[in-house]
């Protein structure tokens, strides 16, 4: 994309945003890769990994049956991998924590598990993948933070009955909460605007979320082409922190 191109798509983004009082955005992994942490899909991305001891995908390796029958497997996957505990707000975040603070944006839909939106300040955060700062025991259901999972040797166990911590993440084979994404679906038909970015929206549940769009203003940023780009009003493809860093500047 040339510099003119993308300043003319910046201008036009500029407006869609002022004329704007109800803006949604729902974003992807690569929405924290500036934060350096890895995507899923990309030629670098987590997937592209070779597996574990027993030669499974990371796909499988976050399974749920995978985390049921080999924890101790899991956990030293997801330690090692999952977790970027000193990863901090970028560009993106922080320009979306004010999008909200100016009361232009309404809700921030993620599929990330990171919690760096809220690090960067956004309130209205719905998570429809989970967190890695929330962690819960199977048996008791006492909650657990970040550090607890950390300092844990093997297979985190809860101080208070001895049952299994599991991450508050939803894994595959596992169900969306179907209270955040009622609530996601609900925050995107009001929408005047929608932004997605970072997501090569091909992974579903959550990729069908942009069907209840019913704007105008369908606004897709994101460094490679989606099935969705013709629908949209604007498509950019750059870095999501420059695209809307600029549009506040």
């Amino acid at each position: 994309m040339s510099e003119v191109s993308f300043v003319d798509k910046i201008s036009e983004l500029k407006k869609y945003i002022e004329f704007s009082d109800n803006i949604v955005f729902f974003g992807g992994a690569g929405v924290s890769t500036e934060s350096n942490i890895p995507d899923f899909r990309s030629a670098t991305g987590l997937y592209s990994e070779k597996g574990g001891k027993r030669g499974f995908a990371p796909e499988q390796m976050l399974s749920h049956s995978f985390f049921a029958r080999y924890p101790e497997e899991f956990f030293e996957f997801y330690k090692s991998k999952m977790i970027y505990k000193d990863a901090r707000p970028n560009s993106a975040h922080i320009a979306l924590a004010r999008l909200e603070d100016m009361g232009k944006l309404k809700a921030v839909i993620t599929q990330n598990i990171d919690g760096l939106h809220q690090l960067a300040g956004s309130k209205e955060v719905l998570e429809l993948h989970g967190s890695v700062h929330r962690n819960y025991c199977l048996d008791c259901g006492k909650f657990f933070s970040l550090d607890y999972i950390l300092s844990s040797e093997g297979v985190p166990k809860c101080d208070a009955c001895g049952g299994i911590v599991k991450p508050d993440v939803v894994l595959y084979e596992e169900s969306l909460d179907m209270d955040i994404l009622g609530r996601a679906v609900n925050y995107i038909e009001k929408a005047d605007m929608l932004i997605v970015a970072g997501t090569s929206l091909t992974v579903y549940p959550a990729a069908g979320l942009i069907r209840y769009y019913n704007g105008n203003r369908l606004v897709l940023i994101n460094k490679s082409p989606t099935p969705y780009d013709n629908l949209a009003k604007l498509v950019i493809n750059d870095s999501i922190g420059k695209t809307l860093s600029a549009c506040l500047e």
